[in-house]
């Protein structure tokens, strides 16, 4: 229950405020891991008050060990995983589905995420408008939350009713306890198994109207001696339309701050996935997604799974190696209205070079039923230069016992000009269910996707298949080796792919055997088989023009890894493969590890060398990759991302030195860097200076 405070509340880490002590205190914890349903090793006590604008959360973290206290990192957004942490899940409608998701470690330090649809998707690269101060003592830490109600939506009552959970997470013993219990399987996104909030009475969300400009200048050279400067601005600007809609507006659309893909090297016939990294294409992007969102994870020979609606299509002129495209202006609907959850975006990408000015729109809408379940449907359009590509459909989602997940989707392409014409349909449709449980965990799926479906919005690896693809395994929690080892966990993959007129297509199986320590640290055996069909010859490595001629294929590659304790001071990690490939042989090697020498210096270092022999020749790859982060404080950070790859041969560096000197305004110092690895000399350097400055009303 919530306090009105009847003082003010001063933000120093120790709640010694009158209304502190006036406030019920939520205790009580209850391991979630390792030992389910058991009391918390360490007591926690939390406290809630509130005044006419924000929402105060107050914490002591009890700790008889406070030497051991982990604060591995200061950074904004730090992982999570890897510290002590404390976080909040607030779900301001009540309806055991939605929220958003509040974490702080003993620094300082702040993560902030959305998540929808019982935690199905988790935006972890939203932000909020909110702060913390902590402080640790001999008995433990100290926090103080405040959280504006201008940061978050909720439905204009007298009296709110809240749902509500904390998670505790102390590092050492990898322990995460929660005041609302939540079983292993699951984490703090489960919002069905929260506990409530009551007591905040005549509180506003306020106007909930930002605008944010930005100003920014830079210089660009690339071979040969050709310098180009910049400058110029734009801006973003969100209003709440309602309680549970938020509209957006950007001009002059900028990226120049957004941190560089990490390479990869694509052994594959198939197109890489890079995730979307972009602010604006981030914020309430779980309301966009389509279909399932449980991933299987691991089957690493497979095909990526197709995505409906992927942002990247949107102002960059590829997936690999991607280039900014101009985007003039472009607006977003986002939010909830009582049991209709709503996204809409339009976008203007302005014309560059041989690609036309472009328009692109994505309405995705669900609604609500039974007692978690949603249906929906999507509609995505992109028109330019004369040819327009229309994809429209509806999915359902179904949740069952708490376990049992259904899903359902069917869509269809209409384009001007088919990609692929001739034979074949223009349907793209699943079916699917998931079943997790304490000692059991099983999917499966059946994929249809025509020959002629087309989505220029969407990462679409194959067309014209039918697929099954599905995980089972079983969990193993060895009673007399509880004290060093934790799980066991025997599972596998399957994927099976066949095409209408031709049959077989590929087939892919995994065995996998992991083995989790109380420490974390996680040891896995296994074997990857796979069978493929290659119909048409590609090249697999371009650079030495080594190609795979049309046949079958037979794989069949054991393998080892071992990662260690993420929240150690050093942690390590590695894996080794090998085994037939392409009718030669592959032999693949991983190797790295991360120091974090204090919260505020981390640094990481990661190589994969792969050795190909083939019968068209023979090649090496190697990629080494290399980050290091200097946090000055919870609010000024330097990161650097050092990239080695022979396969393009290139170095690369992208540094960015960020300042955030009012929340959520940054100066951004950004310097990228491309040379030729052989000679060293000069592909193309940036360096970018931006300025943003967020009004918030």
């Amino acid at each position: 229950m919530a306090v009105r405070a009847s003082s003010p509340i001063v933000l120093d880490g120790r709640l010694d405020e009158p209304a502190w002590r006036q406030a019920p205190v939520a205790t009580s914890f209850t391991q979630n891991n390792p030992d389910e349903g058991a009391p918390a090793t360490e007591q926690t006590d939390v406290r809630i008050v509130y005044d006419s604008r924000a929402l105060y959360i107050g914490v002591f973290a009890h700790d008889r060990g406070r030497s051991v206290v982990v604060t591995n990192n200061l950074q904004k957004d730090f992982d999570p995983s890897s510290t002590d942490l404390f976080e909040v899940l607030l779900d301001t409608f009540d309806n055991h589905r939605d929220g958003y998701l509040f974490a702080i470690n003993p620094g300082g330090a702040k993560w902030d995420a959305q998540m929808t649809d019982d935690g199905r998707y988790v935006n972890s690269n939203w932000d909020g408008i909110w702060s913390v101060k902590t402080r640790v003592t001999a008995r433990g830490w100290y926090a103080e939350i405040r959280i504006p109600f201008r940061t978050l939506r909720f439905p204009p009552a007298a009296a709110q009713r809240w749902g509500i959970n904390f998670l505790r997470r102390i590092r050492r013993r990898d322990e995460d306890t929660y005041w609302s219990p939540v079983p292993r399987i699951y984490d703090i996104t489960r919002a069905s198994l929260e506990g409530t909030l009551t007591g905040l009475r005549r509180v506003q969300p306020g106007n909930d109207i930002r605008v944010k400009p930005y100003v920014l200048t830079s210089r660009t050279d690339t071979a040969p001696s050709r310098v180009a400067g910049v400058f110029h601005g734009g801006f973003d600007a969100s209003a709440g339309l309602a309680s549970g809609l938020t509209g957006e507006f950007t001009v002059n659309t900028d990226f120049s701050q957004v941190e560089a893909d990490q390479q990869q090297i694509n052994l594959t016939r198939f197109s890489l996935l890079y995730p979307e990294k972009r602010e604006f294409f981030l914020d309430n992007a779980g309301l966009f997604e389509f279909g399932p969102a449980w991933g299987l994870g691991g089957a690493a020979e497979a095909p990526a799974d197709s995505v409906l609606f992927f942002s990247r299509r949107i102002g960059l002129s590829g997936n690999n190696n991607a280039t900014p495209v101009p985007i003039l202006a472009g607006g977003r609907l986002t939010g909830h209205v009582g049991p209709w959850a709503i996204g809409a975006l339009n976008i203007e990408q302005e014309q560059q070079g041989a690609s036309p000015a472009t328009n692109f729109t994505a309405v995705r809408v669900q609604h609500d039923v039974l007692a978690n379940s949603d249906v929906g449907m999507i509609f995505l359009n992109t028109a330019g230069g004369g040819r327009f590509d229309t994809v429209a459909g509806a999915d359902a989602n179904f949740l069952f016992h708490q376990n049992l997940n259904v899903s359902a989707y069917l869509v269809r392409s209409f384009a001007s000009q088919a990609a692929d014409p001739g034979a074949g349909n223009d349907w793209f449709g699943q079916v699917g269910y998931y079943y997790p449980t304490a000692t059991f965990d099983s999917t499966t799926s059946f994929t249809t996707i025509g020959s002629r479906f087309d989505d220029a919005l969407g990462f679409l690896p194959l067309v014209g298949v039918n697929k099954v693809q599905g995980r089972t395994g079983w969990h193993f929690h060895p009673v007399r080796t509880y004290g060093w080892l934790r799980e066991i966990f025997p599972h596998t993959h399957y994927t099976f792919i066949t095409r209408p007129g031709l049959g077989f297509y590929s087939r892919y199986v995994d065995y996998h055997l992991p083995f989790t320590f109380q420490n974390s640290t996680n040891l896995e055996v296994g074997i990857n088989t796979s069978r493929e069909r290659l119909t048409r010859p590609f090249l697999i490595n371009s650079r030495r023009g080594i190609g795979v001629p049309a046949g079958m294929y037979d794989t069949r590659d054991p393998f080892v890894k071992i990662t260690t304790n993420p929240g150690a001071a050093i942690s390590v990690n590695g894996e080794y493969l090998a085994g037939p490939f392409y009718g030669g042989r592959e032999h693949s090697y991983t190797a790295g590890g991360v120091v974090r020498a204090s919260a505020r210096f981390n640094t990481g270092l990661q190589w994969t060398h792969d050795v190909i022999s083939l019968p068209a020749g023979s090649f090496t790859t190697d990629l080494v990759t290399t980050t290091v982060d200097y946090n000055f404080s919870t609010r000024a950070f330097l990161n650097a991302l050092v990239q080695y790859n022979t396969d393009a041969e290139q170095w690369s560096a992208n540094i960015r030195f960020d300042i955030i000197y009012r929340p959520l305004s940054d100066l951004f110092l950004v310097y990228n860097d491309q040379r030729d690895a052989i000679t060293g000399d000069l592909i193309g350097r940036q360096f970018a200076a931006k300025l943003t400055y967020l009004m918030a009303f």
